[in-house]
C-alpha cells in the first residue's frame, strides 16, 4: 500500500474513532467547551513532542509567502468553522447535522478540481460518490426523527465549505513539517474556542475531564491531522479528503466494537458503498508524460528520481533528510498522484 494512502487512513482510524469518545464526555462539558478541550490536548500535546523532538525550539521553516495560507487554514478550520457549527447543532436534529457533514469531503474535492485544478479522472469521481453515498446510508434517519431550521442548516453547510476551504489551504502548506501546523491549529482553535465557551457562561469540568478531553483531542485531533498532513502531501486534496471521509464508518464500528452498540442493516450497506470508494481509490493508477517545472521548498525527502541535488558540509546525508533544495525541470513517464511534486496540467 502506498504509505500516503497508509496515513489517510490513519487519520480517519484515529478521528474516526475519537467520535464516540468524545461522545462520551459531552454529558460533563458543554460541546463548545468540549470543542476548545480537544483542539488544545492537540495542540498541546504536539508542541511538547515537538519541542522534545528537535531538543528546544526551532523556526518551523515555513516561507514568508506561505503563512497567508497556513493563517487561512486555522482561521477557516480552526476558528469559523467550529463556531458556525456550534450554532447549526442548536436548532438541527443529529441525524440532519450528521447527513449535512458528508458536505466536508464534497466540497473538499470540488475545490480542489475546480479553483485549485487538481486532476481528477472518472475512477477518483466514482470512488468519492460512493464514500459520500457510504456516509449518507450511515447517518440516515427516517423522516420526523428531528425537526431542523434552515439557518441552522445553512451554519452546518457554511461549517462543512470552511473546513473544505481548510484542507485545501493546509495542502498549500503540506511540504512544511506536519507537527507544527498540527499544533498551530490546536492551539489557536482551542483557545478561541474554549474562550467562546467560558464567554458564553460555560465553566470548567473536573481534572480528570479535562485530561480525558485533551489526551481524546492529542490523539483524535492532533495526530490525526499529522497524518493528515502527510497524506496531503503525497496524495493531493480531493484523494485525502475523499479517504477521511470515511471517518464515521469508523466511529460506528468502533462503537459497534467497544461500546455495545448493534449494527443496523443501514451499517452493512454503508459498509459496502465506503469499501468500494476505497477500493476504487486505491487501485487507480494515473500514467503519462509529464513536465517539472523548476520548484524550491523543503520538506523531508530522499534522493530518487525527483531529489537529484547539491548538499553543503552542513547538511547531514542520513536518509531521509530535510533541507531547503531545488528541482530542475524534468520530463519522464511514470505513476504518480498529484502530490507536491506533481502540480502539472492536463
Amino acid at each position: 500500500m502506498n504509505q500516503s494512502v497508509t496515513f489517510a487512513i490513519a487519520a480517519a482510524v484515529l478521528f474516526g474513532a475519537s467520535t464516540p469518545l468524545s461522545k462520551m464526555l459531552v454529558g460533563d462539558v458543554s460541546p463548545v467547551l468540549l470543542g476548545g478541550l480537544l483542539y488544545l490536548g492537540s495542540g498541546v500535546g504536539l508542541g511538547l513532542f515537538r519541542m522534545l523532538r528537535d531538543k528546544g525550539w526551532k523556526p518551523s521553516g515555513i516561507q514568508a509567502r506561505e503563512w497567508p495560507w497556513l493563517l487561512g487554514a486555522i482561521f477557516f478550520g480552526g476558528v469559523l468553522g467550529p463556531v458556525a457549527l456550534m450554532y447549526g447543532l442548536t436548532t438541527v436534529s443529529g441525524s440532519a447535522a450528521s447527513l449535512m457533514l458528508n458536505l466536508e469531503s464534497v466540497l473538499t474535492a470540488l475545490l480542489a478540481w475546480m479553483v485549485f485544478k487538481e486532476n481528477a479522472d472518472k475512477r477518483i469521481v466514482l470512488g468519492m460518490v460512493a464514500i459520500v453515498a457510504g456516509g449518507a446510508v450511515l447517518t440516515w434517519q427516517p423522516v420526523g426523527a428531528g425537526s431542523s431550521s434552515f439557518a441552522g442548516l445553512a451554519a452546518i453547510g457554511i461549517a462543512c465549505l470552511c473546513w473544505a476551504i481548510d484542507n485545501n489551504l493546509t495542502r498549500k502548506v503540506s511540504a512544511s513539517d506536519a507537527v507544527f501546523i498540527a499544533s498551530s491549529k490546536g492551539l489557536l482553535a482551542g483557545l478561541v474556542n474554549s474562550a467562546v465557551a467560558i464567554g458564553i457562561g460555560g465553566s470548567l469540568p473536573t481534572p480528570q475531564t479535562t485530561v480525558l478531553a485533551m489526551v481524546v483531542g492529542l490523539l483524535g485531533y492532533g495526530i490525526s491531522l499529522v497524518f493528515f498532513v502527510l497524506a496531503l502531501r503525497g496524495l493531493g486534496t480531493a484523494r485525502t479528503g475523499a479517504y477521511f471521509s470515511t471517518a464515521p464508518f469508523i466511529g460506528s464500528a468502533v462503537s459497534l466494537l467497544f461500546l455495545g452498540e448493534t449494527a443496523t442493516p443501514l451499517f452493512w450497506i454503508a459498509s459496502a458503498f465506503m469499501g468500494l470508494g476505497v477500493w476504487l481509490h486505491m487501485t487507480e493508477t494515473h500514467e503519462h508524460e509529464h513536465t517539472h517545472t523548476p520548484l524550491e521548498h523543503t520538506h523531508a525527502h530522499t534522493h530518487d528520481e525527483h531529489h537529484q541535488h547539491q548538499h553543503n558540509a552542513e547538511t547531514n546525508l542520513t536518509e531521509p533528510h530535510l533541507h531547503w533544495h531545488r528541482h530542475s525541470s524534468l520530463t519522464h513517464k511514470h505513476p504518480h498522484y498529484p502530490d507536491i511534486h506533481h502540480q502539472h496540467s492536463h
